[in-house]
């Protein structure tokens, strides 16, 4: 028997591929927390190097560079964060390290825009961190590029400025957690699949932005990304 939705669903969204006229759909959202040891100075937190830690966004926050969007409700404290992205290009479940990086489809430069005060709030009460990060029109993500086409990982330049001044700066092998580990270490608690994003963490420099800001950066070797904040709602 067939049935059919009480009302429409949305497509997947969707990310380009540099090179590909398809795109690349975005199924889920996972992101590291603490993976740069400058950025757990300045909110104040240890690093946990026992394993890395994770929280969610829902694929439907998924924005490409390029986008306005508007200032999110329920915050006076809406941050940037510049990430390295990696893209799932084949099933993984249970991997090592060879096993995972051989699953890695490609990388791209991500913004994870956070509600901080809400994300405070929350960590000081020991609940979830769902209001802060899983934020409508929060995950921006420039075009992938293949991982055959990105240099090893290490040595790369990540940015980010707001208005043209720089914010953020530091290089990916200051990684704490590196992009093998990060999947290997996940695919033992889901299987990974094709469509699966991983942020991997931001560097020190975050901080606040307000409506009519242009927040630009970029990663060595990656298409650089873009994004305007628009008015609140």
């Amino acid at each position: 028997m067939t049935s059919t939705n009480l009302f429409a669903s949305p497509a997947w969204p969707t990310v380009p591929v540099k090179g590909e006229a398809a795109a690349y759909p975005i199924h889920r959202i996972f992101c590291v927390g603490r993976n740069y040891a400058a950025h757990a100075a300045e909110m104040g937190v240890e690093v946990d190097r026992e394993a890395p830690f994770y929280f969610t966004k829902s694929a439907l926050t998924a924005e490409q560079s390029g986008a306005t969007v508007a200032y999110p409700p329920g915050t006076s404290n809406f941050h940037y964060e510049m990430e390295l992205v990696i893209a799932i290009g084949a099933p993984v479940f249970k991997a090592d390290r060879a096993a995972a990086a051989k699953a890695i489809y490609g990388y791209a430069c991500g913004l994870d825009m956070t509600r901080r005060d809400l994300q405070l709030e929350a960590r000081a009460k020991q609940r979830p961190w769902d209001l802060g990060k899983d934020v409508e029109q929060s995950a921006v993500f420039a075009a992938v590029t293949k991982a055959c086409d990105f240099a090893a990982i290490g040595p790369q330049r990540i940015h980010l400025a707001v208005n043209g001044e720089t914010k953020q700066e530091a290089h990916l092998a200051d990684l704490i957690w590196k992009v093998e580990e990060i999947v290997s270490h996940l695919s033992h608690y889901y299987h990974l699949q094709p469509g699966d994003l991983i942020m991997t963490g931001t560097p020190a420099g975050v901080g606040a932005v307000v409506a009519g800001d242009v927040i630009t950066g970029g990663i060595d070797g990656l298409d650089p990304i873009e994004l305007t904040i628009g008015a609140a709602e």
